[in-house]
């Protein structure tokens, strides 16, 4: 009788399932936050944590709000997808202002937020959920997103 030999992957220990939903708007995160939680009955609140990198030489922080739905055990993030920071030069009497934009998913960048929901509700769920973030008219459009093709998914791990 031959031994047989199994092996993990790394990657299928540290993946985790979720859903990922892309959206458009130019609202701030927290005025998003409640527009959120009026439309689609959720309770987002600003999470104790933000997502802080060092990327080229500069500190970045992209803003999260969670929300857990205990009854379906779902838990849910919200994700800003870019940072701003402004560098300020005196030059000769003046002051010159650049602002610079970071992005969590750079693959992404035409996404201003996600909502990360870990667990796993049927895909029915999920377009009912994308259909109510649609009804809000500051949201330009709400969407799917494939994570799994993305380079920069690991972000999203946490």
């Amino acid at each position: 009788m031959a031994n047989q030999v199994h092996s993990l992957d790394f990657n299928s220990i540290c993946e985790e399932d979720y859903n990922l939903i892309g959206i458009h708007t130019t609202l701030e995160d927290y005025k998003l936050a409640y527009l959120l939680n009026k439309e689609i009955k959720t309770n987002f609140s600003r999470s104790n944590f933000n997502l802080d990198f060092t990327q080229d030489n500069s500190k970045v922080s992209y803003s999260i709000f969670n929300y857990t739905n205990s009854e379906y055990d779902f838990d849910w993030f919200l994700i800003s997808n870019s940072y701003k920071d402004e560098n300020s030069n005196v030059n000769n009497d003046f002051l010159f202002a650049s602002e610079i934009k970071t992005y969590l998913i750079p693959e992404k960048r035409n996404i201003d937020f996600f909502i990360k929901i870990v667990g796993e509700p049927n895909p029915f769920y999920i377009k009912k959920i994308i259909t109510k973030i649609k009804q809000i008219p500051q949201v330009i459009t709400s969407y799917i997103v494939d994570y799994k093709p993305l380079k920069s998914k690991d972000f999203l791990i946490f």
